[in-house]
C-alpha cells in the first residue's frame, strides 16, 4: 500500500529538480574532487564484479553487499555448477581477446554482442542449461503499472512529515549521485567533453515525473549503461535514446529470445565493463598524480564498497577539504613565519569557496582575469562560469595567478588543462594563457598534480625547489 505513496514523493522530487535546474544550482557539482570521482568509478566497477559472482557460479547467495558477497564465495566453491562457471569464464576470456584484436567484424558488432550471441548458442544447443540459469522476463508487464495516490498522500496529516523526509532524501541522494555520475562519465568520454549539469538535472526531473505517474522508480544517469555505450562506439546522447528504444522493443517483442540468454553470459559482459572501471591502470594513473590524491581515491573506494555511493563521495569530498585546508594553512605559516599569523580555520575554510577572480579587464580582444586566492575544486565553478561568459570578440584569455594564490589542486589542474585544449586559438576559439604558473611547484611529476606556491616548497626544502 505504501508504493503508490512513494511514487508521489518521486513525482514531487522530480518537480523540485526541474525548479533547481532552472535556478542553475547544478553548477555546484564541480566541487567533487577528481580523485574522489575516480574512486567512485573504481568502487562501482568492483561492486559490479562482486555482484556477478553468484551468476558465474550458478548458485544463490544470501549476501547482497560487497564484503559479504566476497566472504560467502568459499562456501559455494564446492557446490557451484561447473558448466555455468565454464561458460562464464569462457565468455569473459573471449571478451578480453576480442577487445585486444581490432578487426572489421568487431566494427560491425562490438565484442560484447558477439559474446552475447555465441554464449547463447552454446548454452542452447550444447550445454542445454536449465531454465533457472537463464534470464527470466515475466510474460506480462501489467502488474508494473501503478499510479501514484496523490489524494491519499495529502489527505492524512500524519503522512506529510514522512513524505517531506522522503522527498528531501531523494533530492540529496539522486542529485549527488547523478551529478557525480556525469562527472565520472566525462572522465571516460573519448572526446573529453564537458556535460551540462543543469541540463542533466532538468532531464532527471522531467524523467522522474514521467516515470512516477506510470509506476516507475527514480531515474539517474547510469554509469554501467554509459560505459557500455562508450565501449560500443556511442558518441552522442542519441546512444541513450536508441538504448531505451531497443530495450523497450526487445522487452515487448523479444521476451522468448531474451529468456534463452544464460545469466553467466550477461555476468561476463558486466564483469568486463566493471573491470574497465577499476583496472590496475586506473590505480597507477591516480598514484602518478600524487600520494595525497591516491589517499583520497583509496578512501573513496573503501567507503563506497563498505557503505554506499553517497557516503563514499562524501568521504572523498571531506578528505579533499581537509587536505586543502592543511595546504593553505601551511602556506600562510611559511609565508608569514609563524602559525599565529595565519588566518583562522574559519577564514581558510571560507577562502576555499570564495570566487578567486578579483579583477577583470578587457581590451583589444584580450580578456584578463586576475586570481587572488586558492584554486580548488570547491570554488572551481566560479572559474568555469567566468570562462563561460567571455566578452564578445575575445581573441585571447589571460589567467593571472598572483602571489596570493597558495594552492592549485589536482581537480583544478585537470579543468585548466581541459580549457587549454578547448581555448587553443583554433576554429575561431580564443587562446588561453596562464601566467604565474611557473611560481607554483607540483607535488609530483604529473602535469595536473596539486601545486603549491613556490615559497612554501622552498621553505620545506623540497628537492624540486632546487631543480
Amino acid at each position: 500500500m505504501g508504493y503508490p505513496l512513494v511514487l508521489v514523493a518521486i513525482a514531487i522530487a522530480g518537480v523540485l529538480q526541474v525548479i533547481l535546474a532552472k535556478l542553475k544550482v547544478a553548477r555546484f557539482s564541480a566541487i567533487f574532487p577528481a580523485a574522489a570521482i575516480q574512486g567512485m568509478l573504481a568502487a562501482i566497477g568492483l561492486m559490479i564484479i562482486a555482484k556477478q559472482l553468484p551468476l558465474f557460479m550458478g548458485v544463490k547467495f544470501e549476501a547482497h553487499e560487497f564484503w559479504a558477497i566476497l566472504g560467502e564465495v568459499p562456501r559455494h566453491v564446492g557446490s557451484m555448477n561447473h558448466e555455468v562457471f565454464a561458460l562464464g569464464i569462457g565468455c569473459l576470456a573471449a571478451l578480453f581477446l576480442l577487445s585486444a584484436f581490432p578487426g572489421r567484424l568487431l566494427k560491425v558488432m562490438p565484442p560484447p554482442v558477439w559474446v552475447f550471441l555465441v554464449g547463447t548458442v552454446v548454452s542452447t544447443f550444447i550445454l542445454k542449461l536449465d531454465k533457472h540459469f537463464l534470464i527470466n522476463v515475466p510474460g506480462s508487464l501489467k502488474h508494473g503499472i501503478v499510479f501514484p495516490h496523490f489524494a491519499d498522500a495529502f489527505s492524512h496529516a500524519e503522512l506529510l512529515l514522512p513524505l517531506i523526509y522522503v522527498v528531501i532524501t531523494l533530492l540529496l541522494i539522486d542529485g549527488t549521485e547523478s551529478l557525480a555520475t556525469i562527472a565520472a562519465v566525462d572522465k571516460i568520454d573519448t572526446y573529453r567533453r564537458r556535460s551540462d549539469p543543469d541540463r542533466t538535472l532538468l532531464a532527471m526531473g522531467v524523467s522522474n515525473v514521467a516515470s512516477s505517474v506510470v509506476g516507475g522508480l527514480t531515474i539517474i544517469p547510469g554509469i554501467v549503461k554509459s560505459t557500455a555505450n562508450i565501449l560500443g562506439g556511442g558518441r552522442t546522447q542519441w546512444a541513450n535514446f536508441y538504448n531505451a528504444c531497443f530495450l523497450l522493443t526487445f522487452l515487448l517483442l523479444g521476451r522468448e529470445l531474451i529468456n534463452m540468454v544464460p545469466l553467466s553470459v550477461l555476468a561476463a559482459i558486466l564483469v568486463f565493463i566493471g573491470y574497465k572501471l577499476c583496472k590496475p591502470a586506473v590505480l597507477r594513473n591516480v598514484a602518478r598524480v600524487g600520494t595525497e590524491q591516491f589517499v583520497v581515491f583509496s578512501v573513496t573506494v573503501l567507503v563506497t564498497v563498505t557503505t554506499d555511493l553517497l557516503m563514499g563521495i562524501v568521504a572523498g569530498v571531506i578528505l579533499e577539504l581537509v587536505l586543502n585546508l592543511w595546504y593553505v594553512g601551511l602556506w600562510h605559516t611559511l609565508r608569514n613565519g609563524s602559525e599565529s599569523a595565519r588566518p583562522s580555520l574559519a577564514g581558510r575554510f571560507l577562502s576555499l569557496f570564495r570566487n578567486p577572480v578579483s579583477q577583470r579587464e578587457f581590451g583589444d580582444g584580450a580578456y584578463h582575469l586576475y586570481l587572488d586566492g586558492p584554486l580548488v575544486c570547491f570554488n572551481l565553478f566560479h572559474v568555469i562560469r567566468e570562462l563561460g561568459q567571455l566578452p564578445h570578440d575575445t581573441r585571447a584569455v589571460y589567467l593571472h595567478l598572483s602571489s596570493r594564490v597558495p594552492l592549485v589542486d589536482h581537480t583544478t589542474g585537470e579543468s585548466l588543462r581541459h580549457f587549454l585544449e578547448e581555448f587553443s586559438g583554433q576554429d575561431q576559439s580564443p587562446r588561453l594563457v596562464i601566467e604565474g604558473w611557473d611560481h607554483m611547484r607540483p607535488l609530483s611529476k604529473h602535469e595536473t598534480s596539486t601545486r603549491i606556491a613556490l615559497a612554501s616548497v622552498e621553505e620545506l626544502g623540497s628537492p624540486q625547489a632546487t631543480d
